[in-house]
Parts: C-alpha cells; sequence; structure tokens
C-alpha cells in the first residue's frame, strides 16, 4: 500500500491532482477541503499522506486502484474515520469534505444535524447517522489548529499538541464549562501559535488569562 506520495503538482482538477513523480503521473483524489489547500501550488513539491481503495464491479472483474490524498495524517485519519459511518462509502466521503476538518468535526461533536447537511450528499438521515456513530469520536479532530498564515499543512509535532487540547478540552467540560466556551478558551490560547506538552500547561494558560 502507497501511504504517501511525493511528486510536483502538474494539474488541480474538480476531484483530483495530477502528480508528476520522476517519469510518471499519478492521478490523486482529493477531497474540496483538500483540492483548495493544493489550486495555488501548481508546479510545487508536495508531499501527500495517502490512502488507497478498488473501486469498480467485482462481478466483472474490473476493479481500478485509486489512490485519495491529503495534506496532514489528521486529515487522512479523519477521512477513514469518516468513511465508517453506514452507508457512507469512499465516493461519498470524498464529495462530503467541502468544508475543513475541523469545522466538521466541530458539527458532529455539536451535534448540529442541519449544518451538515449543507455537505454535498449528506441528507437529513446521512447526517444523523454521522453524528451518532462519530460524535464521541472526534473531539481531537474538532481542536486541530487551524492553519497559519502561510502554511498549507500542521507543522511537525502539532498532531502531539492536538491530542493535549483534546484532553484539556474534556478537563474543562467535566469542570463544569459548556463546549462552546470550551473550544473558545482554547482558541485563545492557541491563537499565536502556542504548543503544549501537557494538559496542566494549557488548563494554566487558560486561568492565566481570565
Amino acid at each position: 500500500m502507497i501511504s504517501q506520495i511525493r511528486g510536483v503538482i502538474n494539474r488541480v482538477l474538480d476531484e483530483e491532482i495530477r502528480l508528476q513523480v520522476g517519469p510518471l503521473e499519478y492521478q490523486v483524489l482529493v477531497p474540496e477541503c483538500v483540492r483548495r489547500q493544493l489550486q495555488l501550488r501548481v508546479g510545487e513539491e508536495v508531499a501527500l499522506p495517502t490512502t488507497q481503495f478498488l473501486e469498480g464491479n467485482q462481478m466483472s472483474n474490473r476493479l481500478v486502484p485509486r489512490l485519495v490524498g491529503f495534506t496532514s495524517e489528521a486529515e487522512l485519519e479523519f477521512f477513514e474515520l469518516f468513511c465508517t459511518v453506514e452507508k457512507i462509502g469512499v465516493r461519498k466521503a470524498l464529495r462530503a469534505l467541502a468544508r475543513p476538518i475541523r469545522e466538521i468535526a466541530d458539527a458532529i461533536q455539536r451535534q448540529d444535524v442541519k449544518w451538515l447537511t449543507t455537505l454535498p450528499g449528506i441528507g437529513a438521515a446521512s447526517a444523523e447517522q454521522i453524528v451518532a456513530s462519530l460524535r464521541r469520536k472526534v473531539t481531537r479532530f474538532a481542536l486541530m489548529p487551524p492553519p497559519r498564515e502561510g502554511e498549507e499543512s500542521p507543522p511537525e509535532g502539532d498532531s502531539a499538541t492536538t491530542d493535549v487540547l483534546a484532553e484539556a478540552y474534556n478537563a474543562l467540560l467535566h469542570v463544569g464549562h459548556s463546549p462552546g466556551d470550551a473550544r473558545e478558551m482554547l482558541d485563545r490560547v492557541t491563537a499565536r501559535g502556542s504548543r503544549f506538552n501537557t494538559v496542566e500547561e494549557v488548563l494554566l494558560q487558560i486561568y492565566q488569562r481570565r
């Protein structure tokens, strides 16, 4: 299985990019939230975490391998989690992820079925199934720091910070803060790009600022 591909972006199309890797050009499918990050990077070299699936009719024995790319491991992990929802296949997930992963995860956590129905291909029944399946599994994605100015993907080490922020979020809920207040407090302490190694560091920063 190809877990990462590195090459120069030749073209960015509606649902895919074409990546030049040596003498070969690869077709890499991407969701809209990834396509928007890459559309201004034509001619640049990128390294994309990837996953694969087989598309076609098993009865006719015509299966085509497809490569799906992302700008970060966190995006890939969320996509794979999203695909575990009943009746959400790879193609439907690719169409649906039209907004930043952080926003989609936040809506799932808030159980905002109405907001989720604004995603392409997601009706009310699918939105309710997504919430029921994922609402306890998306905290760390909802707390993903937004890309800093001029930065297309999270820098090395931010995945560890995201896990700490997820634990801090749960700690804030435990002491009585609402989900909205907890997210707002975490947004404030991470607004300048600070990184944290422990939950205690996060909470100390929050309550020092209050």
